[in-house]
């Protein structure tokens, strides 16, 4: 009789295979649960990652567009500082030339007196006394000495402080030009974007660079550059006027010693000179206007082109809507928004053309006017040598063009250069 064949090996009990399967199924539940798990945890991450790069980003362009407005501030403000110390240099150096001139005007006159010295010394006998005209000549000769003493220390102090002036401005035009290109970096800085082709890393880009400073210290150099430079030119004007009233004093001591001009013709060149004064400050004024009002024309004009190109621009948007198809053909918020833009941008252009025509109106009556000033120039200049002529009769007052010094204004720092014939003018 055959026997039926048992495999060999372990046998499970019932039991044994329950288990197995709710085993299996919960260790699937369970790594399901865990896999949910780090989704959501993964979830969260890029969501708070995301937003905290966002925000770090965006905290990140806000400092430095402050960084750029600060810095743009203080370079506006040294660009400043450098154009008042260059105008300052500027009028500091015509004193010193003014002085300088003075001083060697001076030559002539102790020459004058030493010759009307060493002439006397030729008088004979009882002629030779200490009388008072040769009194008057040694006066004038202690005068003379003083006064050249005296306006050498001018001319040497305006030296010093021109020196210093230059020393300062080289210090503001350094930190400028350091601004400019913090400037231009910074603004590098903000162009860049995830998409910018110049991107990469960098080996420890978050060391500190060598010579790097604080922020207090960094205002406080460009505080201390400022202040050095308005102190430097707050001292070159009080030695302009110094200088300037130098030059006043000396000259009125010298001419203590002579003979005065005749009064009233003398009063009338000097009206004459006030007159041409006030005319060339009018003329200089008058300039500068219609050189705001040309570059204000130019803006306008400007203002125009951009206007009619924003126009062009909602023009071509509205005719462009035109062919959208059926039903969308319709008047929605952007069709009356566009419309309006039209009608605003007209009237824009309207006021804007009015406004420059009655600029070229303005600008064209400058010039009318500033004919008139430089014919009246012409007229107030030919009276004015004509009276100059008049004071070539009197040969003994003539006075030398060495003599002459030009009349530097302390507070605006101009100059009034007269003509060769006004030289001879006391």
């Amino acid at each position: 009789m055959a026997s039926l064949s048992v495999k060999p090996g372990q046998r499970y009990t019932l039991p044994d295979w329950q288990n197995h399967s709710l085993l299996i199924s919960a260790d699937a539940e369970q790594q399901r649960y865990n896999s949910h798990h780090v989704r959501q945890e993964g979830r969260a991450l890029r969501n708070e990652t995301g937003n905290q790069a966002k925000w770090d980003e965006h905290n990140s362009r806000t400092h430095l567009k402050d960084r750029i407005n600060t810095v743009d501030r203080w370079r506006e403000t040294l660009a400043r500082c450098l154009a008042d110390i260059d105008l300052e240099i500027d009028a500091l150096t015509k004193v010193k030339e003014a002085a300088e001139n003075a001083l060697q005007a001076k030559n002539l006159c102790l020459d004058v007196a030493i010759e009307c010295l060493t002439f006397r010394e030729s008088r004979r006998d009882i002629d030779v006394v200490r009388d008072p005209v040769e009194e008057e000549l040694l006066k004038e000769v202690k005068v003379i000495e003083k006064t050249k003493k005296e306006l050498q220390q001018r001319v040497d102090d305006a030296f010093r402080q021109l020196c210093l002036l230059k020393e300062a401005r080289q210090q503001l035009r350094s930190d400028h030009q350091h601004k400019v290109e913090a400037l231009e970096l910074d603004q590098q800085c903000m162009s860049f974007n995830p998409t910018s082709g110049n991107i990469s890393f960098k080996v420890n880009p978050t060391r500190i660079p060598d010579g790097s400073t604080a922020l207090h210290e960094w205002e406080l150099n460009s505080q201390r550059n400022k202040e050095r430079a308005e102190a430097e030119m707050k001292a070159s004007v009080d030695l302009r006027g110094a200088i300037t009233l130098s030059i006043a004093q000396t000259n009125n001591e010298l001419d203590a010693q002579r003979i005065a001009t005749e009064f009233a013709l003398r009063k009338r060149m000097r009206d004459m000179e006030a007159a041409l004064s006030e005319l060339r400050w009018q003329e200089q004024n008058t300039l500068e206007e219609i050189a705001d009002m040309e570059e204000e024309i130019r803006r306008l004009e400007e203002d125009i082109r951009k206007r009619t190109l924003d126009l062009k621009v909602a023009h071509t948007r509205l005719e462009t809507r035109t062919y959208r198809p059926h039903i969308e053909l319709c008047r929605d918020k952007a069709q009356y928004g566009l419309t309006d833009e039209v009608q605003q941008l007209e009237g824009i252009i309207r006021a804007l053309q009015q406004k420059r025509t009655e600029s070229q109106d303005a600008l064209d009556a400058l010039y009318r006017q500033l004919h008139r000033i430089r014919t009246d120039i012409g007229y107030k200049t030919n009276s004015l040598q004509l009276d100059n002529k008049c004071m070539d009769t009197r040969k003994k007052l003539v006075i030398p063009v060495e003599k002459f010094e030009p009349e530097v204004d302390a507070v605006n720092r101009t100059r009034n250069l007269p003509t060769k014939s006004q030289l001879e003018l006391v």
